[in-house]
């Protein structure tokens, strides 16, 4: 087999209203772990499915060698699958129960193939990837939606691919079952092509694709080392625009000069033609031959002027576009210590059962603490925070909280209105603020221009996410404690970097549940709860590390 297993040559794809895509997009994926980065919209999955034929390109080709897995971002799978069918085993295990049934049709042994062990080979994936005890004949439908990617991973898998496509695998996975996969994308041979914002996972590939302006460029090294060069790349890029900057200045200002000169030395000899008594005639010809002079002087140092503009262009485009937000919160600050939520005993019943152990739960945040809430999927994480902020009123215990200063953002950012555009939600929510204030406020949370007009239906994933921060730290009141439940999700490395800087500039207490380490760190989380087994610890090092 070659060492080359995915060539896309001459790649050109719109979509039906002639929206451009790629156009002559080329390049090779090579055997190793790849991680595929670009912002949202850029075209990632969609060019995972020009790779799989799911779309067709309007021109180029694509090939691929070998047999293809793909695992796509959001599963059609219907819920009343069972997982032998999400898997693609069932045909097989009904044909090997026919036949020690004693039913030895032709039809059974065709379906078997030499899948004689496949029983074995399912339990001991799912053992793998901490499914073990997930029957086969199990419901789709009683499902996590953790454990249903999962479920998706397991089945391509079991193709035992050459070629692995992956888009956004970790969405919705705990900490455990991330590390699992982790592992199990570790020892896979082959190719592997993973879209991915998850910094985690990144970091364990061998060379970082990025999807730049409808090119692909290769870095070799994991994501920190392309985080480098591409910090590096921007350091050179910001002083080439400098130093082009002060160029297009200094031809600028040398044509204004050369002009004025040429307008003093046209003057002095006008003055000495005249006082000399030369005929009209002759003063006529050194006045043309000193315009001509000026002329091509200023057609010279116009050029150099030109010249440098371009250069200017030219650094300026290989800037990159990655605003970071720059905020500052004073009125969000709370005093150290404040009490902003308490809750005793706290207990929420599902249908008749208890979630939380026992007598319940006791939380306790102080202001200005940043903490982090993990645990596994199920374990409640999302039903506390509701209880937190008085969406959900628990059915045992006590909570006292800080009415009024507290802001829940849940992971489908449903707070604003959607039809509305992003200045008029703003003014809703701050109806104290002046428009410039609000415009301002905006511009600093990356709206400017056009931008402000926008429908919230039609923002990115970190568009909407900005926009709802913006309008929920400018309320008044500001609230002291943010809730945040798997804010990352979804969200472009770009836009993981804004929302890092901007809860880097809020001065309250927030609780954030999120399973992205690297996330966590870069917001200074000074404290740690785990939520498992309905019992609520305090943990003094990163989940999955005690």
């Amino acid at each position: 087999m070659s060492d080359v297993f995915v060539v896309c040559s001459h790649l050109s794809f719109s979509w039906p209203d002639d929206t451009p895509v790629f156009a002559d997009l080329s390049f090779t994926v090579p055997g190793g772990r790849t991680g595929l980065v670009a912002p949202n919209g850029a075209g990632k999955s969609t060019l995972l499915k020009l790779i799989t034929g799911e779309l067709r390109p309007r021109a180029g080709s694509v090939s691929v060698e070998g047999v293809l897995g793909h695992l796509p971002q959001s599963l059609p799978l219907a819920a009343d699958l069972t997982v032998a069918e999400v898997l693609g085993v069932a045909p097989v295990i009904r044909a090997l129960d026919a036949i020690e049934s004693g039913d030895t049709s032709e039809e059974h042994f065709a379906a078997v193939g030499n899948d004689w062990d496949i029983e074995e080979r399912t339990r001991a994936q799912l053992e793998r990837l901490g499914l073990g005890d997930v029957a086969l004949d199990r419901r789709l439908g009683t499902c996590s939606g953790g454990q249903a990617v999962t479920l998706g991973l397991a089945a391509q898998l079991l193709k035992e691919p050459d070629v692995l496509l992956l888009d956004e695998p970790t969405n919705n996975l705990d900490l455990d079952a991330r590390q699992r996969l982790h592992e199990a994308l570790d020892t896979f041979k082959g190719a592997l092509l993973v879209v991915s914002h998850d910094r985690a996972l990144l970091d364990r590939m061998d060379r970082i694709a990025e999807l730049d302006r409808g090119e692909v460029r290769f870095h070799g090294g994991n994501f920190t080392s392309y985080e480098e060069a591409a910090r590096a790349a921007r350091e050179v890029a910001e002083k080439n625009v400098r130093t082009a900057e002060q160029e297009v200045k200094r031809e600028k200002r040398e044509m204004q000069q050369a002009r004025e000169r040429a307008a003093r030395r046209a003057g002095t000899a006008a003055r000495n033609a005249k006082d000399a008594g030369l005929p009209k005639i002759v003063m006529g010809t050194l006045k043309r031959r000193a315009q001509e002079s000026a002329g091509r002087a200023d057609d010279t140092h116009g050029k150099r002027v030109g010249e440098a503009r371009a250069r200017l262009d030219a650094a300026s485009r290989a800037l990159r576009d990655d605003d970071r937000i720059a905020l500052t919160l004073p009125e969000t600050a709370v005093p150290a210590g404040r009490t902003l939520f308490l809750g005793e005993g706290i207990q929420v019943r599902h249908g008749g059962r208890p979630l939380f152990a026992g007598e319940g739960v006791d939380l306790l945040v102080r202001g200005p603490q940043r903490v982090a809430l993990t645990g596994p999927n199920g374990a409640g994480k999302s039903t506390l925070l509701r209880v937190v902020c008085g969406q959900a009123e628990p059915d045992g215990g006590v909570v006292r909280r800080a009415d009024g200063r507290v802001a829940y953002l849940s992971q489908r950012l449903d707070l604003l209105e959607t039809d509305r555009t992003v200045a008029e939600n703003l003014a809703a929510f701050a109806p104290h603020l002046p428009r410039e204030e609000r415009m301002n406020l905006l511009a600093r949370f990356l709206f400017r221009g056009e931008r402000t007009r926008l429908p919230v239906r039609a923002l990115s994933g970190g568009e909407r996410l900005r926009a709802t921060l913006a309008c929920v730290l400018s309320v008044e009141p500001a609230p002291q404690l943010l809730l945040l439940d798997e804010p990352t999700n979804n969200l472009d490395l770009t836009s993981v970097g804004q929302l890092e800087s901007a809860l880097n500039a809020y001065q309250g207490a927030f609780v954030v549940v999120s399973h992205d380490e690297r996330f966590l760190r870069e917001i200074g989380v000074d404290r740690r709860l785990r939520l498992a087994e309905g019992r609520l610890l305090e943990t003094g090092a990163p989940d999955g590390a005690c």
